[in-house]
């Protein structure tokens, strides 16, 4: 029902009241002349008064008495449905005003037929809820897809990679809109807040359906999901799987940790900064692993495949994660290695660019500005100064490939116009290919932290690495026509990652104060690092402390938490 419609029908209720009691009123006036005539007549004498007696009383006898009653009926008829319409249109109102519908939740009715909105403040909130559950759903929804894949096969997860697909473009296009309110929030214009809180509660508003519709896809297919893994009926064979994947997982990890050990020694602490508390994470989430795999493994011996289905998707989560940090260790052993190959060539360009670039300064007519040249010269020597300097002890390979290549894209710039167009093009590709290891690199470090820390990290960030995503597929799909435009996607993809990754951390350390550092269960069983990894459900921040209701599963926010049972 339209805001029109909801305004329209109490105003209609009551005036079709109104009319009622009026034509009752109009009606009973006549009547009760009539019942009651004149007690004197012109042409005769005074009509003499009754006596008196004890007994019955004489219903008809008091003239005076029978018109007030005649008038009385009616005058309580219009009281009783004035009131009656009163109370119909306060019911509707009432109910306009608290009515919310997925979408449009914002729009609600105030007095007069105009809009009561909700507060801007509290839809802002609702969006960013939303934005968080959704990405919960989508990034464990992969999760266990990706389980059932591997035992099931790519054609029967096919429904449900359509599925997930679906959801991911709904849920990056409301990222992209919640970028769009955090880079440019529409402002008031100068008479009044209505356009600027207009636009702001539009893109809101989309925001909440998209996360919506995402869910609503994901949720529709978490029974197919379910009769296609059939977790109950296999779960000795999930089981078997499971610890299959543990023992792999547990392996890797005494290994990362001695990669680490040697990516401290001969690099700078930032650069393996994103991933120094890793293993001890992994560590933790095989922890909880071990005891839900013993759960489920004493549950399926009594034949309880219900409980040992719960904690095997339990353990199947937590596997998956320290999988997650162990990976991403010996990604950043590639990354800094690649990174330290690709300098040297990196620094050789940029040396050629320079020459180039004070070339030109010496051929510059007389009278023409330089200064912006000049700035981009020093800045690049700058950065081939330092990096050659840090070269000499501990440094962070990636972050001086950076470095170099944000210097070269300025010096490319100032030189586009010179020389031939090939000459041109290949010094832009070899940017791009020295930017895009470091976005890459980046991107990957801020997507780990929000997967494996998911409980306690915000909207904020999540939409920045969604943008960030989003510029870094945007510059591959760019670099075989435009490499320059490319290298811009790709610069920004870096920038927004990096900025993902610093709110992320702002958030798991927030949660660590609220919660003791972050840990939601016993001393040493695990339940903290699930909790905090949104490996069991309840552990968001703000969602209050304790127990986790269960593992979460394929599907959206009306279906993912359906696996209850125990206490984790």
């Amino acid at each position: 029902m339209t805001p029109p419609e909801i305004s329209a029908r109490p105003h209609r209720a009551a005036l079709a009241a109104a009319l009622t009691a009026v034509c009752l009123l109009a009606a009973a006036v006549p009547a009760a002349v009539a019942a009651d005539p004149p007690a004197l007549s012109p042409a005769g004498p005074p009509v003499p008064a009754g006596a008196v007696t004890p007994g019955r009383a004489d219903l008809g006898s008091g003239t005076t008495d029978m018109g007030t009653g005649a008038l009385l009926v009616p005058l309580i008829v219009v009281i009783v449905i004035g009131g009656l319409a009163i109370y119909a249109y306060t019911r509707r109102r009432q109910r306009a005003e608290t009515r919310t519908t997925p979408g449009s939740g914002a729009q609600q009715q105030g007095w007069g037929g105009g809009p009561a909105a909700v507060p801007l403040s509290q839809l802002d909130a609702e969006a960013g809820q939303l934005l968080v559950g959704t990405d919960d759903a989508v990034r464990t929804s992969t999760e266990e897809l990706g389980v059932a894949a591997a035992g099931f096969g790519e054609e029967a997860a096919r429904p449900f990679t359509a599925a997930l697909s679906y959801a991911q473009s709904e849920l990056a296009t409301a990222f992209r809109l919640r970028q769009q309110l955090d880079d440019a929030p529409p402002r008031p214009p100068q008479g009044g807040p209505a356009e600027g809180d207009t636009e702001r509660r539009r893109l809101l508003e989309e925001i909440i359906e998209r996360c919506a519709e995402a869910n609503r896809r994901l949720d529709e297919e978490a029974e197919d999901f379910d009769r296609l893994r059939a977790l109950e009926r296999n779960a000795p064979q999930a089981l078997a799987a499971a610890e299959t994947a543990f023992r792999e997982t547990a392996g890797r990890t005494g290994a990362a940790g001695a990669t680490l050990a040697g990516l401290r020694q001969r690099y700078a602490d930032s650069a393996t900064a994103a991933v120094a508390g890793n293993v001890e994470q992994a560590k933790d989430r095989l922890l909880f692993a071990t005891s839900a795999l013993d759960t489920a493994r004493q549950a399926a011996d009594t034949g309880d495949n219900a409980k040992a289905a719960v904690y095997v998707r339990a353990a199947e989560g937590a596997v998956g994660q320290a999988t997650v940090l162990v990976g991403a260790v010996d990604r950043t052993a590639r990354e800094t290695s690649g990174a330290e190959a690709a300098l040297a060539g990196a620094l050789a360009d940029t040396g050629t660019d320079l020459s180039e670039a004070h070339g030109l300064l010496g051929d510059t007519a007389a009278g023409t500005s330089t200064a912006d040249l000049r700035g981009r010269i020093a800045r690049a020597e700058s950065a081939v100064a330092d990096v050659r300097r840090e070269q000499a002890g501990r440094y962070d390979p990636v972050d001086a490939l950076r470095r170099i290549a944000e210097a070269g894209a300025g010096l490319d710039e100032a030189l586009a116009g010179l020389g031939d167009r090939q000459a041109g093009t290949r010094r832009a590709a070899d940017l791009l290919a020295s930017a895009t290891l470091a976005a890459r690199s980046t991107v990957a470090a801020a997507a780990d932290r929000i997967t494996t820390n998911r409980g306690a990290v915000g909207s904020r960030a999540r939409t920045r690495l969604a943008e960030a995503e989003r510029h870094l597929a945007e510059s591959h799909a760019l670099a075989p026509q435009d490499a320059r435009a490319a290298l811009a996607e790709v610069q920004q993809a870096d920038s927004l990652a990096g900025d993902a990754q610093h709110l992320a951390e702002q958030d798991v350390r927030e949660y660590g104060i609220r919660y003791g550092g972050g840990t939601g269960g016993g001393p040493g069983d695990g339940t903290g690092g699930a909790l905090l990894g949104g490996i069991v459900l309840g552990g968001r921040l703000g969602a209050g402390r304790g127990f986790g209701s269960g593992p979460g599963s394929f599907g959206g926010g009306g279906t993912r938490g359906r696996r209850g049972g125990g206490r984790f």
